[in-house]
């Protein structure tokens, strides 16, 4: 039998929920406290601040959910169009999404969970994911397959903020809007990936001045490019790709390999801790779907079952801060109807 230790996982049923109410009896709970009531997923984005997590639910999606740390539905924010990838501002009082059917990037206030401001991507650009450096974020866009992808920018600190597009380099072009992920520094880098195709490419930059100035690119990271991070000091990029059995690692420099994390087929998210020692990959499998790793161990740490009958969701990881919970989106094994769960000490610390 296998040494390796199993975080502790909380799910909260609605027995759960209401024993929690009556020590909290001004607690909202929902009737389903797994479910967010979204008809997909996209993205998730943790508030340490507030103790919130953020989810948006993707182009058929107009509502962004919002729950507290223990998995509990406390508002949802409505009318956000498409409503699919999200970072949150460098002080954390906006809460930045992108609006892949409502061409526009919307700003939410994370105290009173209401929109302050919309501003326009341009007509046809459909922006999907999202990435910050400083008070600038960048956004993957395109509305099709059709090799219309790009990447764009949104300053916040202009006057007013507007979009630029166009800023991936002359001679780069997107299948459909890339994967975009950042250290949040003025400098970066920037990541940005073409996702599930049968050869994806990676494409690094750094940023001055507002621009992007291509540092490395190519195609290491296989085929079905699902999901991508960097360390919190910007150095490694972490993959997840559907044609690998593990989360690679490479250097954001020059891309050169700088380890794997063994999950198994089909890995489909990844997520570094905050403190940069921990990485959790995640495969679309019904059991041990969450690997943790100590970076640069040989072994897990923790498997872990996220769902008992259902799979992890593609990008479905992130870590709170004080990385004593792992939040991971599930969704059933045939269907796209997304579920939070968290799961307490993933690293078993």
């Amino acid at each position: 039998m296998s040494t390796i230790p199993r975080a502790k996982i909380m799910f909260l049923t609605a027995a759960a929920a209401a024993a929690l109410l009556a020590v909290a009896p001004s607690a909202e709970a929902s009737p389903d406290a797994s479910s967010l009531g979204l008809p997909a997923y996209s993205d998730l984005v943790v508030d340490e601040a507030n103790h919130h997590v953020f989810v948006s639910g993707g182009k058929t999606s107009n509502g962004v959910v919002v729950t507290d740390f223990g998995g509990r539905v406390r508002k949802t924010v409505d009318g956000q169009f498409g409503a699919s990838g999200l970072v949150l501002s460098a002080d954390g009082r906006t809460l930045y999404v992108a609006l892949a059917s409502g061409d526009a990037i919307s700003a939410i206030d994370t105290t009173t969970l209401a929109e302050t401001a919309r501003y326009p991507t341009g007509a046809q650009t459909c922006p999907a994911h999202l990435a910050r450096t400083g008070s600038v974020v960048w956004f993957g866009y395109g509305c099709e397959e059709s090799w219309n992808g790009g990447i764009g920018k949104l300053d916040t600190a202009a006057t007013p903020p507007a979009a630029t597009l166009d800023l991936q380099g002359a001679n780069v072009r997107f299948h459909h809007a890339p994967l975009v992920a950042s250290q949040t520094g003025d400098a970066g880098p920037l990541v940005a990936g073409q996702a599930e195709l049968s050869q994806s490419s990676v494409y690094v930059y750094a940023v001055a001045a507002g621009k992007l100035e291509s540092r490395a690119s190519g195609a290491v990271v296989g085929s079905d490019l699902t999901d991508l991070t960097l360390s919190p000091d910007g150095a490694t990029i972490y993959t997840a790709s559907g044609s690998r059995d593990a989360v690679e690692a490479f250097n954001s420099k020059d891309l050169t390999r700088a380890g794997a994390y063994r999950t198994g087929q089909y890995p489909n998210s990844v997520a570094a801790s905050a403190d940069g020692k921990y990485l959790a990959g995640g495969v679309r499998n019904p059991r041990d779907d969450v690997y943790v790793y100590k970076v640069g161990g040989s072994a897990p740490v923790a498997t872990v079952d996220a769902t008992s009958d259902g799979v992890l969701a593609p990008r479905g990881l992130a870590w709170a801060a004080d990385g004593e919970r792992l939040f991971a989106i599930t969704r059933p094994a045939n269907g796209p109807e997304p579920a939070l769960r968290v799961l307490k000490d993933p690293a078993d610390r």
